[in-house]
């Protein structure tokens, strides 16, 4: 049909400002996941409807208000905003005073973020710009929720994903391989690094060795008969250190020619520019003068989701026992692995799998209410190893 479409349409009153917007929500079976990453991202999501495909879904999963910018997750549970009691008595008198102290202030992060929102021209990266919205005015409550906070900030990660990788799973495969090289690089140059080092305290040492002058002649003399040999092997292990260190460097430049060559996200002619400036990143790196809570890329969005998941996990009040709180747990682990910490990965792997097994052996005749603890504890299992071996690496 020629009036066919992915959305419902609802108008819906902002809470804060009362403007009536209408806001668009995603029809069940409107696209079409290829799948899950580890950290259950969607991938090669296909629209039904062709003019959609280079929209991410979570371009719809916050509402923004075309007046204010308050911003909240589009649920039914917002779209029903007046009958919820607790909702109108407890948060709103004290989120609407902070979020319009916040718009009048000419240039507050609520109006810089709110007013860079161009969702024709840039869908995606008005995403990322929507979802900061919706995690700071989640932080303006009195007792903000942790766990929506740690979820938002995952979504704004698995964005910035795509958009790093541009959609094209070749990319997104080259791009975390390269990824993956330049960090076991990085690792690297800290390893010349920490030789050279090693190698100057060698070569004090054998000075202090040879410099002696309280000796005995003869004793002395016997010494000196080895010092040139020593000097000059230390003097090679010098050279060889210095040619290493070059060696790198041109291997550095190589790796930054095959970037802006292949992927072409390196430079600024690869990435897409935002607007009037450079790019998203270069955008959000300015905002983040006004707001720490500000994420330019998706190594920052993870560190911010794992440290809100966990103290969502440490409370104990949003995460209810069983399923999501084994979901929570595996996340963690996950997450900490993608940014290589894999000390607190491997911590969270084991209490995910402990978790997981009792749960699954507690309820064993229930398989319904086991499906997922077990889906999740294949991954634990499966990336906790992985996570082992890039300890090792």
């Amino acid at each position: 049909m020629a009036n066919e479409s992915p959305f419902l349409i609802f108008k819906v009153e902002c809470p804060v400002c009362k403007t009536i917007n209408e806001f668009e929500q995603i029809k069940v079976g409107a696209y079409a996941e290829g799948g899950r990453d580890t950290d259950f991202c969607p991938r090669d999501v296909q629209w039904r409807f062709p003019k959609y495909q280079a929209y991410n879904p979570l371009v719809f999963f916050t509402a923004t208000c075309s007046n204010c910018f308050y911003t909240r997750e589009f649920t039914t549970k917002y779209r029903e905003w007046k009958t919820d009691t607790a909702f109108r008595t407890y948060q709103l008198k004290t989120l609407k005073a902070r979020h319009l102290e916040q718009l009048s202030v000419a240039d507050s992060i609520v109006r810089k973020l709110g007013e860079a929102i161009d969702t024709s021209r840039y869908p995606n990266e008005s995403a990322i710009l929507k979802m900061h919205l919706a995690i700071f005015d989640a932080l303006q409550a009195e007792h903000p929720s942790q766990l929506d906070v740690g979820r938002f900030y995952l979504r704004i990660a698995w964005v910035l994903r795509t958009l790093d990788s541009g959609g094209d799973p070749n990319l997104a495969m080259l791009t975390g391989l390269m990824r993956d090289i330049e960090g076991k690089s990085a690792r690297f140059e800290s390893a010349i690094a920490e030789s050279q080092q090693s190698l100057d305290v060698l070569i004090e040492s054998v000075k202090a060795q040879f410099g002696a002058s309280n000796l005995p002649a003869e004793l002395q003399s016997q010494m000196l008969a080895y010092r040139d040999r020593h000097d000059q092997h230390l003097a090679n292990l010098n050279q060889h250190s210095a040619r290493t260190r070059d060696t790198h460097t041109e291997f550095r430049t190589l790796l930054n020619e095959y970037r802006d060559a292949v992927l072409g996200v390196r430079s600024n002619q690869g990435q897409p520019t935002f607007g009037e400036h450079v790019s998203l990143s270069d955008f959000l790196l300015k905002l983040q003068v006004h707001w720490s809570g500000i994420v330019t890329n998706e190594r920052e969005a993870l560190e911010q989701s794992i440290g809100y998941y966990k103290q969502a996990f440490a409370g104990g009040r949003e995460i209810d026992a069983g399923n999501q709180q084994i979901q929570a747990s595996y996340l963690i682990a996950e997450l900490s692995r993608r940014i290589g910490d894999y000390d607190g990965a491997k911590q969270y792997f084991t209490s995910t799998i402990k978790a997981g097994q009792e749960f699954i052996y507690q309820n064993r005749n229930d398989q319904s209410r086991t499906q997922l603890a077990r889906k999740i504890l294949e991954l634990a299992i499966e990336q906790g190893r992985a996570n082992l071996q890039a300890a090792k690496a």
